[in-house]
């Protein structure tokens, strides 16, 4: 049978993977800003390691957290959560779960915030990039077709013209 140790310390586990996560965000933030790719690269890699560590750990809470309520006699939902959990227990067991709980929550906010700045900065990299090689990529001349021919940018404004655009 489940305890609420075991819980308890795969609470702790996932709050741990979460905040190793959010260290590699971090450092990847730095490696967007300085452009450097290959860093990058690397902590992609890092980062689906702790990702698939993080589902692993979430099945094992799962589990744990639905034997416990089942050698309790409880029956709840197909997955239920640690809230439901904190709802069916003790309090003493309750007071430790919900501080586990908010722990895991704050790491989770926090690296929810920091993946959205390393999105931002991403974008930014990216128009800057596209700004660049729009700078440096030769123009082409708009060209309108008219009565007394093919126009450049140029074209009288005493012809009608067709734009080609339109």
């Amino acid at each position: 049978m489940m305890t609420i140790e075991t819980i308890l310390s795969i609470l702790d586990n996932l709050e741990k993977l979460h905040k190793s996560l959010l260290r590699i965000a971090k450092e990847k933030s730095e490696l967007i800003k300085n452009g450097d790719i290959q860093g990058i690269d690397q902590l992609l890699k890092d980062e689906q390691a702790h990702l698939a560590a993080i589902v692993q750990m979430d099945q094992s809470r799962q589990n744990a957290v639905s034997n416990y309520l089942e050698g309790k006699g409880i029956s709840m939902p197909m997955n239920p959560t640690i809230t439901d959990l904190i709802e069916a227990t003790p309090i003493p067991d309750t007071e430790q779960l919900t501080e586990a709980r908010d722990r895991l929550l704050h790491a989770i906010h926090e690296l929810k915030w920091q993946n959205d700045l390393n999105q931002k900065l991403t974008y930014q990299s990216l128009q800057f990039v596209n700004l660049s090689l729009d700078m440096v990529r030769p123009r082409t001349e708009s060209v309108t077709y008219s009565k007394t021919g093919i126009n450049g940018k140029k074209a009288s404004r005493d012809i009608p013209n067709f734009d080609s655009q339109a």
